[in-house]
């Protein structure tokens, strides 16, 4: 679960919230999407950032106003 308070939505935080999924997704499908990144000629760092953004869908947020 992630914490943000209701004034803490500026670019600054979406960065954070994104690098933070960035990690996640590269510790959990890292190998995998390096290895499709090779078999195809694709770009790692673009595919981690796709799937970085879907990630940020599945977690759960909790807001303090």
């Amino acid at each position: 679960m992630i914490y943000l308070n209701f004034s803490d939505l500026n670019g600054e935080a979406q960065e954070r919230l994104l690098e933070s999924s960035k990690k996640d997704v590269e510790q959990k499908f890292g190998d995998d999407i390096r290895n499709y990144a090779k078999e195809h000629c694709a770009n790692f760092e673009v595919m981690i950032e796709e799937e970085a953004l879907r990630n940020l869908y599945s977690y759960t947020y909790m807001f303090n106003i």
